[in-house]
């Protein structure tokens, strides 16, 4: 098997961000000998999340075998799952901003046993739900859990308590029409086709300040792991909590 380098566009910051927090896990374990060393460890995982690098490739690459490499990932999705912000840590940051845009987003999926609950008809393929909230540069606060892809946004953001944080925190929200009957705190553009000119005025002026959150949807489809899922759907909600994580760590560093 040829074996070659390659990079990967992430800050040496997230690199050593994560290699602490990995140390700390195996201090915390008592863990004494490892197939690799803990900084070795972080770029296969980085490796893997990242450029969505195959556990047969990345054991190929770092010499190791296959089950070492899912437990290796496995520990450290479990490390950086743990330490993602919950909602109620995702208010207080809101509360300082002007507004908070929500959207949601479909994480595609390979077909399950049970399709029926993870097709999504209005992006016709298999995925999980996923909802975010970005503050008003486009930038990722915080990532719910997923549901099934046929979850409509509304009936997710609801199920997740976002609608009642957002009016219990008092904060604006900026939202598409997908969340038409939220209620007070979720502000949607008008329906229709023939609007009054000055409702025609608001939605374009409410689309300019929406298209921002879409800087965070690009941010989380750039982990290449995330544009096609091949794990269990069981699985996605820590993976996409630990690119959260991961996130913030960069862009910290």
């Amino acid at each position: 098997m040829l074996v070659y380098p390659s990079s990967i566009d992430l800050s040496s910051s997230t690199l050593r961000y994560l290699t602490t927090r990995l140390r700390a896990r195996q201090r915390e374990t008592g863990t004494r000998w490892r197939r690799l060393f803990v900084s070795r460890q972080a770029l296969l995982v980085l490796a893997h999340l990242r450029c969505g690098d195959t556990y047969a490739r990345l054991a190929a690459g770092f010499g190791i075998g296959v089950a070492t490499v899912y437990r290796y990932i496995r520990e450290a999705i479990d490390v950086l799952a743990a330490a993602a912000p919950t909602l109620a840590e995702a208010m207080k940051t809101v509360q300082a901003k002007a507004l908070v845009i929500l959207d949601g987003t479909l994480l595609p999926t390979d077909r399950v046993a049970a399709d029926t609950p993870y097709c999504s008809g209005k992006h016709k393929r298999h995925g999980m739900n996923v909802q975010v909230l970005t503050d008003p540069f486009g930038r990722l606060l915080w990532a719910s859990a997923t549901l099934p892809g046929s979850t409509h946004d509304l009936t997710a953001a609801r199920r997740h308590g976002i609608i009642d944080a957002l009016a219990e925190a008092d904060v604006k929200c900026w939202a598409d029409r997908a969340y038409q009957g939220a209620g007070r705190p979720v502000r949607v553009p008008f329906r229709g086709h023939r609007l009054k000119r000055w409702k025609r005025r608001h939605n374009r002026a409410h689309a300019k300040t929406r298209c921002l959150g879409e800087q965070a949807m690009a941010t989380l489809k750039g982990w290449r792991l995330l544009r096609k899922l091949r794990c269990s759907t069981n699985r996605i909600t820590d993976i996409v909590k630990t690119v959260l994580v991961l996130h913030h760590a960069s862009t910290r560093g």
